[in-house]
Order: structure tokens, then sequence, then C-alpha cells
């Protein structure tokens, strides 16, 4: 779920402590019209939520109020006035204020401040404008603060890499009829065939495999996207995990057995290659030949995270990159260069993989990994063709 819907919730929770008729069912509707506007604009965010949530006149100004209130931009990490305090006002009238000791004057003269009561209250992480501007700033740009705050969304975001069909059959509404139940169900009606229960081939979550560049150039991205793949490690059952510069390194077991920020912390110490050259080709290799059938690829997605910056010969990841695909469900490279307007692949590695890639996306700021999770949650069951997959 998008964090951006965490905060509409808490909004309507505000709304309603104002007055206004507003309860936490009607925030899906406005999350689905936010997708046919431009969020970047505030005028059109505030005239979507303004027309589904405002419905009398006499509700425009305590709206106004909160809205103003809730989506601004903090000056820092406080905020001088009590959203409560719209509540009560439209209740009783005007809210006395109670400052702290020694504060009994600090802006006592401001009309501004005596409307509302001024008390201090940390809203800013539940503010429009913070949350905005994280999930579009880029990862290489990211301070320890935010960084904080980004490892905190991404693990709110739901990983789901489709499903397959398997060869088992389970009871359930299906093409089928299951014959063995059938002869028990009509044993009561003396053998007539009255009831023919039917059955349906079992589903199972694909498997999910993730190869990332931790070369020199993938260097601003690597911890960050690091967090990224213990969040999918511990959300999900069916996952293997690989680091690759100059040669190819399993990190599953350390993703599974240690906490976010400690496993980051020994596996970039342990990691011989980290933040060395690039051979993207030699890791694909070593990847297909020592732990393709282990890890099950026929049926799983492939997530291959780099920027395509390859000093190994082309050709050797033309013919690897292609044989994972021809053994893998779904191929998906993940590009944080990407991700710039003004990015064209024309690196020999990008080239080389290009026309193999089944999806290729970005991944340098959190608006594209939540990008990503609807896609994989979005991925249809089978496809036919390969024509269709692209």
């Amino acid at each position: 779920m998008s964090y951006l819907f965490h905060n509409l919730l808490h909004f309507s929770r505000v709304l309603h402590a104002a007055g206004l008729d507003v309860h936490a069912g009607r925030m899906p509707d406005v999350a689905a019209a936010l997708n046919h506007i431009d969020i970047g604009h505030r005028s059109d965010f505030y005239f979507t939520l303004r027309t589904l949530l405002v419905h009398r006149h006499q509700d425009l100004e305590p709206f106004d109020e909160a809205f103003r209130v809730f989506w601004r931009r903090p000056a820092g990490d406080r905020s001088m006035t009590d959203l409560r305090a719209l509540g009560e006002r439209r209740r009783y009238g005007k809210p006395e204020v109670d400052f702290p000791a020694g504060e009994s004057g600090a802006g006592a003269d401001d009309p501004a401040v005596r409307t509302l009561t001024e008390v201090v209250e940390r809203i800013a992480a539940m503010s429009y404008s913070a949350s905005e501007v994280s999930r579009t700033k880029d990862f290489a740009e990211f301070t320890e603060h935010e960084m904080a705050q980004a490892k905190t969304m991404l693990d709110e975001l739901s990983w789901q890499p489709g499903t397959r069909r398997t060869r088992r059959w389970v009871t359930g509404a299906g093409p089928a009829a299951d014959l063995r139940r059938m002869i028990r169900k009509n044993i009561r009606y003396g053998g007539e065939l009255l009831e023919i229960p039917a059955r349906r081939r079992k589903e199972k979550r694909r498997p999910l495999v993730l190869l990332c560049d931790i070369s020199g150039s993938m260097e601003r991205y690597s911890r960050m996207l690091l967090h990224f793949m213990h969040t999918l490690t511990g959300g999900m059952d069916r996952i293997e995990a690989f680091l690759f510069a100059t040669r190819l390194t399993r990190i599953t077991r350390e993703l599974s057995h240690w906490r976010a920020d400690e496993a980051v912390s020994k596996i970039s110490r342990n990691v011989s290659d980290w933040s060395g050259g690039t051979r993207i080709g030699e890791a694909l290799r070593a990847f297909n030949v020592a732990w393709a059938r282990r890890t099950r690829t026929h049926s799983a997605v492939v997530l291959v995270i780099s920027d395509g910056w390859d000093r190994g010969d082309p050709e050797l990841l033309r013919n690897e990159i292609s044989r994972l695909r021809r053994t893998c469900h779904r191929l998906i490279w993940l590009n944080p260069l990407l991700g710039s307007p003004d990015y064209q692949p024309l690196t020999r590695g990008m080239r080389a993989a290009l026309p193999f890639i089944d999806d290729f996306l970005p991944v340098h700021n959190l608006e594209s990994l939540e990008a990503l999770a609807v896609h994989l949650n979005s991925l249809p069951i089978r496809i036919c063709s390969v024509a269709a997959r692209r």
C-alpha cells in the first residue's frame, strides 16, 4: 500500500475531529481519483480532495484550514499548530491557549496564532510534502534521516510476484470433474450421478531471484538496494539473493538471519569485490551453471539490478542473459539511471541485454519501488507467447 494512502487515512481523522462528515471508508475513492491527476500539482490535489470529501457549504472553511495545516511543507521537525484544535474550536468556540512555562508571551500578539492552540506537535512524518519529497528524491541524494524514513516506507510495501499453476489438483471450482469425490458423494443416491464435484489446479507463489550489481558505478545505490532486498527476503518464503561485481556471491542466508542494518553492514565488509569492476556476463554464467537449477528459475521471476556498465565481453553477456531468459518465467532489469529523463541505454552491456528483457524499469527512488511492487503484484499467472510478454 502506498505511504500516501496512510496520510489520507490520517487526514480523514483530522477532518472528522474538525466536525466534518468524513470517514475512512471514503479514502479508497479518493485514492482511485488521484490516479487520474498529477499529485505534484497542489491545486489539483486540493480540488480533488475537496470535491470528494466536502458536501456542505459550511465545511469549506474548516476543510481549507485543515488542508493548509496538514499538507504543508514543515519548516523543521516540528509544527506550531495543534490539529486537534480544529475540532475543539467548532465545538467550544475560541480555544484557550496554554503556553509552556517560560513561553507565556511567545507569539501572543500574532492574530494567526491566537486563532488556534499554539502547541508543539510532531506531525512532519505524516506530512504530504515530506513524504512526497522522499518518494521522488533520488537514492543517491538521501540524507541519513531520509534513509531511515525510506526504510520504514519500504517495509510497508506488499510484494507478491504472481502465482503459477502446478500439476497438482485440489478441491474447488474448476474445469475438471473430481472422479474420486464424485463416486463417494453419489453412493447415497445408489450410484446415480446427481452431484459432480469439480477440481482445479493448485496455485503456488512464484519464486523470486535477485541479482544485484555492487560495482563502483552502483556504489551510490548499493546500500539502499540491499535494504530493498532484505525487505523482500523478510516478506517472502521463496527468494534467492545474489550480489555481483567481478564474481557472484550468494547472500540469501545473510539476509534471512540478520536484521536489515546488521545484514547490510556485514555483507558490505565480507564481499571482497564490493565497489569493484563489473563483469556481468561472467556473473550470469556463474549463476546459470551453479545456481539456475537449484533455485528453480524455470518458474521464477528474476530481477537484475544494474546500471549496465560492463567491462567484460558483451558477447558473453548476450549469450548468458539469453540462456537465463529461456530458463525463467520473467526477466526484469532494474536500472537506477533509467530515472533520468536524459538517459539512453547506450552502454555495451545494456545494448547486449535489452533484446532479452521482458521489463526495463527504473529503481532510483521510492516511487519507482512502489511502481515495481504494483507491477509484480499484477503479473499474470501464465503468459502464452514471447510476443505477449513484450
